[in-house]
């Protein structure tokens, strides 16, 4: 090769194989049952939010997930069961997704899962976040 050739390849090679240097990771179990979790409670809470009061959304079970919680997969069995919705599209792709995290956590990913508690009530009336700091003067 001659030297002349060399500065010029060395920028091409570069470029190619620079995107393979730049991936990512990918997903740890962990990081796919957090992941999934908050899609399906955004898809939910979309669908709630899109349907009429008096469609078959509003029977359908609360769908808080808190993936720490031992009961979550009590709550993503029972969601999964209910005959409410049925031939929905968009409940029967909810519930698909549901089924899937499901199966993440009880089958591929049960070694890495850590529940830190056990409160079902907590996945039925979940505290709500607060960003603003409390109001001590009222």
């Amino acid at each position: 090769m001659e030297r002349g050739t060399l500065p010029l390849l060395l920028p091409l090679l570069m470029v190619a194989v620079w995107p393979l240097a730049v991936q990512p990771a990918p997903p740890t179990c962990y990081s796919r049952m957090l992941t999934l979790s908050h899609e399906i409670m955004a898809d939910f809470q979309s669908l709630q939010a899109s349907e009429p009061q008096d469609s078959c959304v509003r029977y359908l079970p609360r769908l808080y997930l808190d993936i720490h919680n031992y009961c979550v997969l009590a709550k993503l069995r029972d969601f999964v069961a209910s005959p409410q919705c049925w031939k929905m599209a968009e409940v029967d792709t909810l519930k698909d997704k549901v089924r899937k995290l499901y199966t993440i956590m009880n089958s591929f990913c049960r070694r890495d899962l850590v529940f830190l508690s056990d409160d079902c009530n907590a996945l039925e009336y979940p505290i709500p976040e607060s960003t603003d700091p409390p109001d001590w003067q009222s």
